[in-house]
């Protein structure tokens, strides 16, 4: 069954009588029967919506500088136009004087150039995103992006390709590379499994052309087995162990070779014919080209990298090594990522980088999402920022655009206060009795003018900006992480009466949420029960009082 856009896992797992299969999860080979034991909004997909959306309704604001300065300015603006015109008139000034100054003061102090300051420049980084292939859905993201301390990334799909691909192919003694990949190729024909398809591809991409064969089974959780019509010689697949009882027996070379390459995270595959082991072919899940170098980009920028994902603890080591992420978390479930991501965000501002259905609940939580393109409608709908190209050095570059762009609305600001703050006295005559300088009200509708021109024009050179050179990036202070110890995860349900509605189930959800050691509570007021996810034991007398003064009651 293939697990990956729950777990992350790119290897399907073998399922047996007993197992457990989660909606969402696809069926790669034979038939399955199954007693739905979770339905509706108990399944593991609904959970992971809710997650996504009780995320999303927690995300703050943040708060516009402009928009603040702007209600304070515009009534402090009249003010001084009112305190102007009243001082010339009772220093003896006439009337048309007096007026002049106010007006000038007023129209050179409109504030155009303060509401532009943002505006443009996040209008046009937009414009210069999407030529880019990247797609920022709110201004607040594009803000946020550019002060990242942390980005997390999953691994199935986004560092790596999320396809198996034939990395090794190891021969028995006197046994030819083409000698095997015709056995691989001719038994895996068949084949549905993910694996198989990878070899059949890599054999055929040799030149080589499958035998016909008959009586192909699927052994499930072993191997497949299969028999060559022109010469009835028996043909067989699988693991070492699946080897040994079908060959009899496996060359020591090929069980060190195995050994080996598992340890480094690959999958291998031993074939035979007529009860002789040919050898073994290695695959593994590629590493996406821009990987190491998006790494490396991100690491330069002074930005920690962390990877989170369900797979192994030995695949997720060695992609992780491969591309420079120095912190890993392996085999975590959604809410468990989204656990991960919240505790990243007690150390700095977090971005999320994913794909999957299981990343949506982390993109959400995160200060800022990152879907990839290619990824499921999901990540992409609960993420703030879309790779529509899916490469992961988009990411850096994407970071790069943000800080650029948040620089560009300092330097428009800057502009639009020190212009404010000379020429507001000026334009009220501040030195016309010492110097005799003054602004008529044409020259400060000008001054006005120019000074908009200027912030219009200052954002617009965001469009020749490179948002791939790394060359001019800026290493800021870097987050320290220490190696995150893994939470274990335990589930239990609890009956709790007197739920009505959803409004009772969001009542109660909160309150568990809020108990020290709970990850996440799903309640269902159909069913009166609460089906909790907790890192450690929780005392039935401390939810019993929790639930009571929510106003419900606990039957445990």
């Amino acid at each position: 069954v293939d697990e990956s856009a729950l777990t992350g896992e790119s290897i399907p797992v073998d399922k047996s009588l007993g197992s457990s299969v989660s909606a969402a999860t696809l069926n790669m080979s034979g038939f399955l029967t199954c007693r739905a034991t979770r339905v509706g909004k108990d399944t593991t997909l609904s959970q992971i919506i809710q997650l996504v959306s009780d995320a999303a309704n927690t995300k703050a604001p943040v708060a516009k500088i402009a928009d603040k300065v702007s209600a304070v300015f515009v009534p402090s603006v009249m003010a001084i136009a009112l305190c102007t015109c009243l001082v010339w008139l009772l220093v003896g000034k006439e009337i048309d004087f007096a007026l002049s100054r106010a007006i000038a003061v007023l129209v050179i102090s409109c504030p155009c150039a303060l509401g532009l300051a943002t505006p443009v420049a996040i209008m046009v980084a937009n414009g210069v995103g999407a030529k880019n292939g990247i797609l920022f859905k709110t201004a607040e993201s594009i803000e946020q992006t550019g002060r990242t301390q942390i980005v997390a990334f999953d691994k199935t799909g986004t560092v790596t390709e999320g396809k198996p691909q034939v990395t090794d192919v190891i021969t028995a003694d006197g046994i030819s590379e083409d000698e095997l990949l015709q056995t691989a190729l001719s038994v895996e024909a068949k084949s549905e499994h993910p694996l198989a398809k990878a070899i059949v591809s890599y054999a055929l991409s040799k030149g080589l052309q499958s035998e016909p064969v008959f009586d192909f089974k699927a052994l499930s959780g072993h191997g497949v087995v299969a028999k060559v019509q022109e010469k009835e010689q028996s043909l067989c697949a699988g693991s070492l162990s699946f080897m040994k009882e079908q060959a009899g027996s496996v060359p020591q070379k090929l069980i060190e070779a195995s050994e080996a390459l598992s340890a480094v995270g690959k999958t291998t595959v031993a074939f035979s014919r007529q009860s002789l082991c040919l050898g073994i072919i290695a695959l593994t899940d590629t590493i996406k080209a821009d990987s190491k170098e998006a790494v490396r980009q991100l690491t330069n920028m002074g930005i920690a990298t962390v990877l989170l994902t369900g797979d192994s603890e030995k695949a997720a080591n060695a992609v992780a090594q491969k591309v420079g992420i120095a912190t890993v978390v392996s085999q975590v479930l959604p809410e468990q990522k989204e656990a991960y991501v919240k505790r990243l965000m007690q150390k700095g501002l977090v971005a999320m980088t994913g794909d999957g259905i299981n990343d949506a609940p982390a993109l959400t939580r995160a200060h800022v999402g990152i879907a990839i393109g290619a990824g499921t409608d999901i990540a992409i709908d609960a993420a703030d920022v879309v790779l529509v190209n899916s490469k992961l050095s988009d990411v850096s570059a994407a970071v790069r655009l943000s800080r650029a762009t948040l620089r560009n609305i300092k330097e428009n600001l800057f502009w639009a206060f020190i212009y404010n703050i000379v020429l507001i006295p000026v334009a009220a005559g501040v030195w016309y009795s010492s110097l005799g300088l003054s602004l008529n009200p044409m020259m400060g509708a000008l001054a006005m003018s120019l000074s908009s021109f200027f912030v219009v024009t200052n954002a617009l050179r965001l469009n020749l900006l490179n948002i791939h050179d790394s060359r001019h990036d800026k290493k800021r202070k870097s987050v320290y992480i220490e190696k995150l110890p893994k939470e274990e995860s335990m589930e239990r349900t609890i009956r709790v009466e007197g739920m009505m509605c959803s409004h009772c189930e969001a009542h109660v959800k909160e309150a568990l949420e809020a108990v020290d050691g709970i990850t996440s509570a799903v309640a269902n007021h159909d069913t009166a029960s609460v089906r909790i996810t907790c890192n450690k034991n929780i005392d039935d007398a401390v939810l019993a009082e929790v639930i009571q003064k929510a106003g419900y009651t606990f039957k445990g």
